[in-house]
């Protein structure tokens, strides 16, 4: 069964007639916001906003443990997650242009990031995350994104940084030179604890801005909420079309 957890701007999954909003605990805690499981057409889906629901939970304090168990205890076996990120390469930072990363580099800090943590019930695992996003996932985003002839990068690499506030232009020439296209900050840990439960994960990317000191203009909220209005119909068809391809 396919999950989609929702960043910035989706509250929802277009046409999914919803059969249960499942409040669940884990070992780890509450999840951000109750499962909400349903179809869309003959698919079985669940869907989690990553950011509660309303969206308050800041990327630092999200309980990313929480929400990865409660999906597979709920028979997911496969995740989409969708993000807003700031686009640091050159060919990356147009408001509106999709990105599906295949790497990324981890910037954070503090974050509970591992199942593995040490406790009398939890195993001791090493995971490989060479390849931290799922290829077949990875190739129908292309495929969607194609059809749809929207603006689009087949790969990317996303630094992943410890938020809420943006970064500075120093931060991000520094991710420039580690070879990150994209930033964002909350694709870690979820990536890395989906692949420790055996999940198979990817991650569609909308730019909403240029990263810091890339565009010479002051990041603004307001610009950003523009940038997700204006691409909600074209995320929208393109969850459609994932979910109809999905299997």
């Amino acid at each position: 069964m396919l999950a989609i957890i929702g960043g910035s701007g989706l509250a929802g999954v277009p046409g999914m007639v919803v059969s249960e909003r499942r409040q669940v605990t884990t070992p780890f805690g509450r999840p951000s916001a109750s499962l909400v499981l349903g179809r869309v057409g003959a698919h079985a889906l669940v869907f989690l906003p990553r950011h509660g629901d309303p969206h308050a939970i800041p990327p630092h304090c999200i309980n990313y443990r929480a929400n990865l168990r409660a999906l597979a205890d709920a028979g997911v076996d496969r995740v989409l997650a969708v993000n807003a990120v700031g686009g640091i390469h050159a060919g990356m930072q147009a408001p509106g242009h999709f990105v599906v990363p295949h790497d990324l580099v981890d910037y954070t800090w503090g974050r509970a990031h591992t199942f593995s943590d040490g406790t009398p019930d939890s195993d001791l695992r090493h995971v490989d995350v060479s390849e931290p996003f799922d290829a077949g996932l990875r190739a129908n985003l292309l495929e969607c994104l194609a059809r749809a002839r929207l603006p689009h990068s087949a790969q990317g690499v996303y630094a992943v940084a410890q938020g809420p506030r943006w970064e500075t232009a120093a931060e991000v020439r520094r991710y420039e030179r580690d070879g990150c296209d994209i930033v964002g900050m909350t694709a870690m840990p979820e990536a890395a604890l989906a692949r420790e439960l055996g999940l198979r994960y990817a991650m569609l990317c909308l730019v909403v801005n240029p990263a810091a000191g890339k565009s010479g203009k002051v990041i603004a909220q307001a610009a950003i909420s523009a940038a997700l209005d204006t691409a909600r119909v074209a995320v929208q068809a393109l969850l459609a079309d994932f979910i109809a391809n999905d299997g």
